[in-house]
């Protein structure tokens, strides 16, 4: 354990700031408890789905995991022609894109199949300022949006965003780099003012962290920019890969090299494209954590193993099984005693921030301390005061800059009313 504290001390002092680590027992209520309640529901790509929570139903429940549906919908801006987009989900997150897009001009209609978009970018303008206000505080959407609007319109607004409430997710790397390609901002009351007098030119961008954010803003601007864009210390997610195949479908050059790097050069123009949604890896991790906690058996239909094999190396650790297919993963609890486990989340191919929290409910249920700690988002433990009411017993530490492991400050957290905030649900990476 000591040599993993001063794992997690080193990378705390990389970060140049503090970061939570989370002990976990188990706790009073077991799965056991809950195994004949009613199944949980959810809304998910397909409507209504179930997980059934009872150890014998060894076939799976059946549900769908949901598509992600941004920021490819946004590349549709920098089209000169339509572009198709398949499998997206009735999300919220989902529509404020669309809506966005329309305020700016895109035509979005339904296409031939179910959960098809045909966007049609062909008359982009300016939008309302107020109207595009109006979706401040639903999403951190609107940022992507800068780059296609400055080389379309040579100016764009981006109110105050929203999103989950994770801790410090500062917007300064996305108009760093957007002043690298020549942007120039200007910040008012209502939010931040862009123009690009000069047009947009390529650069060599290094990031001082593999922002996933960051990422599609340098691909989604540097596309269409005058000559070569290098992106040193890129995210290397597969949303990056699948947003990189949907601009190489529209006629951008795009390569990516072992390093995290990425080069992009810039086009003249680009076209439409056809390309169906990415499943959700963050969601079918969801599911599989919620059979594990409930000792259930789900069947998550579009879940992929090569993008979530971290994640199954976890969940195999802890005590849980799966079965994988050409269809989806069939994940269930075996029986017997979960086992805890020590953790640290990163960035992709590590294990990602936001497999951490259901997999804690899960480790509630395990045979002995559990420790988690969270290198990404400093606020991303706080639901765990809604698990403490519940029964479980779960202790909050911080490891700050200047402590040693030996020195780590503890503090049990406490009972409070749970509130649940709107903009909790959005998703955010």
């Amino acid at each position: 354990m000591r040599a993993a504290s001063a794992t997690a001390a080193n990378r705390a002092r990389s970060t140049g700031g503090s970061s939570p680590i989370l002990l976990c027992q188990r706790s009073q209520t077991r799965a056991a408890d809950v195994a004949d309640s009613k199944p949980l529901r959810a809304n998910s790509a397909v409507g209504d789905v179930y997980l059934l929570t009872r150890p014998d139903y060894r076939s799976g429940y059946p549900c769908q995991v949901m598509f992600k549906p941004s920021p490819k919908v946004v590349a549709a801006l920098r089209g000169r022609a339509p572009s198709r987009r398949r499998n997206v989900p009735g999300v919220r997150d989902g529509r404020v894109v669309r809506g966005l897009l329309q305020l700016h001009g895109v035509t979005v209609r339904p296409g031939e199949e179910p959960g098809e978009l045909v966007l049609d970018p062909t008359r982009v303008e300016s939008a309302n300022v107020a109207d595009i206000d109006a979706h401040a505080g639903s999403s951190r959407i609107p940022i992507l949006f800068c780059g296609p609007l400055l080389h379309r319109l040579g100016h764009a607004f981006i109110p105050g965003l929203g999103g989950c409430d994770l801790g410090g997710r500062p917007l300064d790397f996305h108009f760093a780099v957007l002043r690298q390609f020549g942007a120039t901002l200007e910040k008012r009351a209502d939010g931040q003012y862009l123009e690009a007098p000069k047009g947009l030119r390529g650069t060599k961008i290094t990031l001082p962290y593999p922002s996933v954010g960051a990422t599609e803003q340098v691909l989604l601007t540097a596309v269409l920019a005058e000559g070569v864009t290098e992106l040193s210390n890129a995210a290397v997610e597969p949303e990056i890969e699948d947003l990189i195949c949907v601009l190489q479908k529209m006629g951008a050059i795009i390569a990516m090299d072992t390093d995290r790097t990425i080069r992009i050069t810039g086009v003249d123009q680009l076209g439409g494209y056809t390309h169906r949604a990415l499943s959700d890896r963050l969601e079918a991790a969801s599911w599989a954590s919620a059979a594990l906690a409930t000792n259930g058996n789900i069947y998550v239909r579009g879940a992929q193993q090569r993008s979530m094999m971290t994640f199954l190396n976890t969940y195999r650790k802890v005590g849980g099984a799966f079965e994988i297919d050409d269809e989806g993963i069939r994940f269930w609890h075996p029986g017997g005693q979960l086992k805890s486990i020590a953790l640290e989340t990163d960035v992709h191919p590590g294990f990602q921030t936001d497999w951490q929290q259901p997999l804690v409910v899960a480790l509630t249920q395990a045979t002995g301390l559990s420790i988690i700690h969270e290198t990404v988002y400093e606020s991303r433990l706080g639901f765990t005061s809604a698990l403490n009411q519940m029964g479980a017993h779960i202790q909050l530490c911080r490891l700050y800059k200047s402590n040693s492991a030996d020195d780590m400050q503890c503090m049990k957290l406490g009972s409070a009313p749970i509130t649940k905030k709107e903009h909790d649900m959005i998703p955010e990476r």
